[in-house]
């Protein structure tokens, strides 16, 4: 069991130093076995495909290190989701910018989607049928923030970053209930 799991971390390594240097697209299982001098089915023996290892790098990594502070509170949740992928952004700008059937964007948005409706909750009332509009608008919102973020040559420190992006929110959220309450409209958002 060592020995797989010294494998996987080895595969690891090698799939974010080469993401550093090039888009996901652009590496084929084949080039990784090539750089970690193994052969294909040593990979297939551990990931079903490179989308995969990506994952798995995100659920290794970050996920079963902070799983203690998912449930403290959102905030807290991003500020560490942005200090991680801030000390690995070329790794993260990769791979969220991959987007399709079992890309790392898709698993994003599935780790992102309890951690949103939350925060919406306490934000809007969601509930009800507007609720998937509100967390897809969010989620969505976020992802490309952050792609934008880690693109970016001057790309700011995570906690400036995190406290605009809960500003942006929360400042949005103000003004629209004030907005409704100026109507006349006693219905919460």
């Amino acid at each position: 069991m060592a020995e797989s799991s010294q494998t996987k971390k080895i595969l690891a390594q090698t799939m974010k130093e080469m993401m550093s240097r090039q888009p996901f697209g652009k590496i084929s299982v084949g080039d990784l076995c090539v750089a970690c001098n193994m052969n294909r089915k040593s990979f297939y023996y551990h990931f079903r495909d490179k989308y995969d290892l990506v994952n798995w790098i995100f659920q290794t990594e970050f996920l079963e290190t902070i799983q203690g502070d998912l449930h403290t509170s959102a905030k807290s949740a991003l500020e560490s989701l942005c200090r991680y992928f801030y000390e690995n952004r070329r790794f993260y700008y990769h791979a969220l910018s991959v987007q399709g059937q079992d890309s790392f964007q898709d698993y994003f948005r599935e780790i992102l989607d309890p951690v949103i409706r939350s925060y919406a909750l306490e934000l809007f009332d969601t509930r009800g049928e507007d609720e998937a509009f509100f967390v897809t608008f969010f989620t969505d919102a976020l992802i490309v923030a952050i792609l934008r973020w880690l693109s970016d040559r001057t790309c700011m420190k995570p906690e400036k970053f995190t406290a605009l992006l809960y500003r942006s929110v929360e400042g949005s959220a103000r003004l629209l209930q004030a907005e409704a309450a100026g109507n006349g409209d006693n219905r919460s958002i």
